[in-house]
């Protein structure tokens, strides 16, 4: 039985995960892949007594790791870009196959590596970089490979979802965060979370896996969930939508050229779609294709189990490959498509994009403001859906809560301009997308 042998550079929650999956699991996992699966190396700082590595090799010099003979496999879960990156250049001129869960790197720097892995005939395998445990990369790139796909839509951020849900329970944002920072969900910067980074980056990796097109992290449109009251969430239930801060990639069709549109953004969904009910840290991404319709996929985001679940299961891609002599060209390509087959399709800015909407004002108390409210958006084009004007103690501020159907966004952007404008409107409007999600 062959012996592959393995290299994990770091050893925190998700490292010291998969160390402790691959040996709890090595019987199943040699049984599956008919090899012996040895870890030679760790790339560590500080000593863990809590593991097992009794005759594991320990350094922190994690570039000589890669370096070395006795690996065959290179798992990096140190995060970050820069360093992580010039680790994983080293690894390929050495003619490592590599594992990660860095989805900032590759959705940054994805394409230069893939590139070099080509050439040097070894592969990067990412499966944990989006949505922790969920193999949506796998399904994506081998269960519909044989489909169109349509649209993505993901909840891929499992500290941002906690917030929401919480907000949906009666906390406001502010106290939602603080108990995200407390369980540990958040880190104590949350930039990343809660302006939608993170999830920009997972959602760069989904899309290029589903369009064929290349990784496009910059040209993501990216906003937060800090703009959210707890206010818009009650509204929202009274209108019947849920808020969830989503990932969106959609080919957009019925026009000359194909564009597609890369935003993360809080969305308005009817209760009655099923992915309004993936509350907490968990993750979802529902996914429609011309074949299969409609399909979503659910599951723990994030944490050590989840994540090293998925590295393990590249890990298990991997050695079969490297036990099968010329099996590693038959792996599917990095980006599902063949390299030469990736397609330059454009990026719809925002302003292009056609959505319904939801708006908030606040306006003082006097004759004749919705009036004006309403002429402005007509004289726009946008038709209403709904409205909702609420009386408050004092009858000084006053919200009305539009609704709209479905319009371009530049048209939004120039109503909101004129309403603004209004001297009866006293604060800036809110305004959250709403996506039916049929």
């Amino acid at each position: 039985m062959r012996s592959i042998k393995l290299a994990i550079l770091g050893l925190g929650t998700v490292g010291a995960g998969t160390v402790k999956l691959l040996q709890e699991n090595l019987t199943e996992i040699k049984r599956r892949t008919g090899c012996d699966i040895e870890i030679t190396h760790v790339g560590t700082r500080r000593d863990r007594p809590d593991l097992n590595l009794e005759g594991v090799k320990q350094s922190s010099d994690l570039l000589e790791i890669v370096r070395q003979p006795d690996v065959d496999i290179v798992i990096e879960v140190i995060g970050g870009i820069d360093f992580a990156e010039e680790l994983m250049v080293e690894a390929i001129k050495h003619g490592k196959h590599i594992v990660t869960a860095n989805k900032a790197l590759i959705a940054e720097k994805g394409n230069e590596l893939f590139a070099l892995a080509d050439k040097a005939g070894v592969f990067i395998a990412y499966e944990a970089a989006v949505a922790g445990g969920i193999p949506i990369i796998k399904v994506m790139r081998e269960s519909l490979a044989a489909n169109q796909i349509e649209r993505l839509a993901g909840i891929i951020n499992g500290t941002g979802n906690f917030i929401l849900s919480e907000m949906q329970s009666g906390a406001s944002f502010e106290t939602a965060l603080a108990q995200a920072q407390e369980l540990g969900y958040a880190e104590a910067d949350p930039t990343f979370d809660v302006q939608g980074i993170d999830a920009a980056h997972k959602l760069t990796i989904l899309a290029s896996i589903a369009f064929g097109i290349p990784l496009q992290f910059d040209k993501v449109f990216c906003e937060g969930i800090d703009i959210i009251q707890q206010a818009d969430v009650e509204y929202a239930r009274e209108l019947g939508f849920s808020i969830k801060h989503l990932g969106l990639a959609i080919r957009q069709t019925g026009q000359e050229q194909n564009k597609i549109e890369l935003r993360v953004h809080p969305t308005l969904i009817p209760t009655h779609r099923l992915i309004t009910h993936v509350s907490g840290v968990k993750n979802a991404v529902m996914v429609k294709s011309d074949a299969l319709g409609n399909s979503m996929y659910y599951g723990a985001g994030a944490g050590a189990g989840p994540t090293a679940s998925a590295i393990v299961a590249d890990v298990m891609d991997l050695v079969r490959a490297l036990a099968n002599p010329g099996a590693a060209n038959q792996l599917v390509p990095h980006l599902a498509f063949q390299p030469d087959q990736i397609s330059e399709l454009p990026i719809a800015d925002i302003s292009e994009v056609i959505s319904a909407y939801y708006l908030r004002l606040t306006t003082i108390d006097e004759l004749g403001v919705l009036t004006r409210v309403t002429r402005i958006l007509s004289d726009h084009g946008i038709n209403i859906e709904s409205i909702i004007q609420k009386r408050t103690q004092n009858n000084q501020a006053v919200p009305i809560i539009i609704t709209t159907q479905r319009v371009l966004e530049s048209k939004i952007d120039a109503a909101i301009r004129a309403l603004e404008s209004l001297e009866a409107v006293n604060t800036p409007i809110v305004r959250l997308r709403i996506e039916e999600l049929n």
